[in-house]
C-alpha cells in the first residue's frame, strides 16, 4: 500500500421492481449485519458518485510476506523498465514478445473509461474543496473505517477483508475512492440537516410497521396486462402459473410472483396505496409502474408490526434519518459540481459540464493546470510511489 496511505487494519471491533422497503433491523444476527454492512460499503461513498468511482488496481509495497513469495514452479525475476516487454513466451527455441505498452494499450481499451471516470471525479471534489478550504486528513479516512466497521461490531480486519473477497475492493481503493470522496462531500455540503416529527413518524412506519406481502406480476404491454389482468381476476389461484408464464421481471417470475412485502413510504406511492387497499387473496388493478411497465398485485396477508412504540427506537430512527438526509444532500451537490465544472475529456473527445460559455471548437489554454496526483496532498491523501 502506499506510504502514509495506510488503512487501519487492527482497531477493535439486478434490479427488480423498487416496491419494498428497506431491511428490517429487527434482527441482530451476525449475517444480517455483514450483508447491512457491505450495502454500506458499496452504497455510502458509491451511491453518493453513481457509478463514477470505478477502482484502480494497486501493488502493495511491503515485501518479504508469505503470499509474496513465488509460487512452487515459479522464479522471481527482476522488474523491467518501462520501455521493455510485459512478457516473454519461449517455447522450443521460439520466443514471442508481449510489449508493455501493448498491455497498457489493452488494459486501456478495457478500462479505461471507468478508471478516467474516477479520476475526473476525484478531481472535481479536489478542486472543489481547494476552493472552500476543506481538508480530509488521512486519520479522518482511518477513523470514518474504523467507526463503520464498529457500528456493525466487525473488526476492522475482518471488515476490509470482506470488503476485498464479497466487493473486490482492497483497503486503499476503499480508503482514497470510497471514503475519501464521501468525507470531503459531506464536508462541503455541509451536516446541518433539520429531522421533523413527521420524517421520524414515517421512518418507523417505513422499517417498524406492519407491511402487505404480495405477489406481482409485470408486464411491458397494457393490452397484454388487461388479458392478464381479467384471467387472474376470475380465477386468483392461478395467479402463480400467470406469474411463471407472462411476468416480464425475470427475479419475481422465478418465484411465482412473489416480491418482499411491502412498507408504506418506502418509495412508491401508487404501489403502496393499492397493496394496502387489498384484502388477502385479492387482485388489483392494473398500476402503472414507471415508464412502458403495468403490474398486477395479488395480497398475501399482512405482516405483524415489529415494533409497537416509536420511543423504543426514537434514537436509532434520528440517527439514520440525518445519515439519509446527509447523503440526499452530498448527492444532490456531488450533481451540482459536476454541473459546474468543465471537463474536457479528450481520451472521448468530449466537453461537459459547465459549457455555456463555450461557442464553437475551442482549443483551450487551460491555465493553471497541473497532474491530478500534484492535487492529492492537499486532501490528505499522498501521491502514490
Amino acid at each position: 500500500m502506499s506510504e502514509g496511505n495506510h488503512v487501519a487494519r487492527d482497531a477493535a471491533p439486478d434490479e427488480s421492481p423498487k416496491i419494498q422497503s428497506t431491511h428490517s433491523p429487527a434482527s441482530g444476527s451476525t449475517a444480517f449485519q455483514t450483508r447491512k454492512a457491505l450495502m454500506i460499503a458499496a452504497g455510502t461513498g458509491v451511491c453518493v458518485l453513481v457509478a463514477g468511482l470505478a477502482f484502480q488496481a494497486f501493488t502493495s509495497s511491503s515485501s518479504g510476506t508469505a503470499a509474496e513469495q513465488p509460487a512452487p514452479g515459479r522464479v522471481q525475476l527482476a522488474p523491467q523498465p518501462k520501455s521493455a516487454s510485459a512478457a516473454v513466451v519461449t517455447r522450443d527455441g521460439r520466443s514471442i514478445q508481449i510489449p508493455l505498452k501493448d498491455l497498457y494499450e489493452r488494459c486501456a481499451m478495457r478500462v479505461g473509461n471507468e478508471v478516467l471516470d474516477s479520476m475526473i471525479n476525484r478531481a472535481v471534489i479536489q478542486l472543489a474543496c481547494e476552493g472552500a478550504g476543506v481538508v480530509v486528513t488521512q486519520a479522518e479516512v482511518e477513523q470514518e473505517i474504523t467507526r463503520i466497521a464498529k457500528q456493525f461490531n466487525i473488526p476492522v480486519t475482518t471488515w476490509l477483508q470482506m470488503l476485498e473477497s464479497e466487493r473486490k475492493i482492497t483497503p486503499e481503493q476503499y480508503s482514497t475512492d470510497v471514503i475519501w470522496p464521501m468525507l470531503a462531500l459531506k464536508k462541503l455540503a455541509g451536516d446541518n440537516v433539520e429531522v421533523t416529527e413527521e420524517d421520524m413518524h414515517k421512518a418507523f412506519v417505513r422499517n417498524f410497521g406492519s407491511r402487505v406481502e404480495i405477489k406481482m406480476i409485470m408486464l411491458d404491454n397494457h393490452r397484454r396486462a388487461n388479458e392478464v389482468w381479467q384471467k387472474a381476476s376470475l380465477n386468483p389461484n392461478d395467479f402463480d402459473r400467470l406469474a411463471r408464464e407472462h411476468s416480464i421481471d425475470p427475479t419475481s417470475r422465478a418465484m411465482n410472483g412473489a416480491v418482499p412485502p411491502v412498507a408504506r413510504y418506502s418509495g412508491n406511492p401508487k404501489i403502496e396505496q393499492a397493496a394496502f387497499n387489498l384484502k388477502p387473496g385479492e387482485i388489483s388493478g392494473i398500476i402503472q409502474y414507471g415508464h412502458g411497465s403495468f403490474v398486477i398485485l395479488k395480497c398475501e396477508g399482512f405482516t405483524e408490526q415489529i415494533v409497537q412504540s416509536i420511543d423504543e427506537v426514537r434514537e436509532q430512527l434520528h440517527t439514520d434519518l440525518v445519515e439519509e438526509k446527509v447523503q440526499e444532500g452530498v448527492a444532490t451537490l456531488f450533481e451540482d459540481l459536476k454541473k459546474t465544472s468543465t471537463v474536457d475529456n479528450f481520451w472521448n473527445h468530449t466537453r461537459t459540464g459547465n459549457i455555456s460559455q463555450v461557442s464553437g471548437q475551442v482549443q483551450p489554454g487551460f491555465n493553471n493546470v497541473r497532474p491530478a496526483a500534484a492535487t492529492q496532498p492537499a486532501t490528505g491523501i499522498p501521491p502514490r510511489r
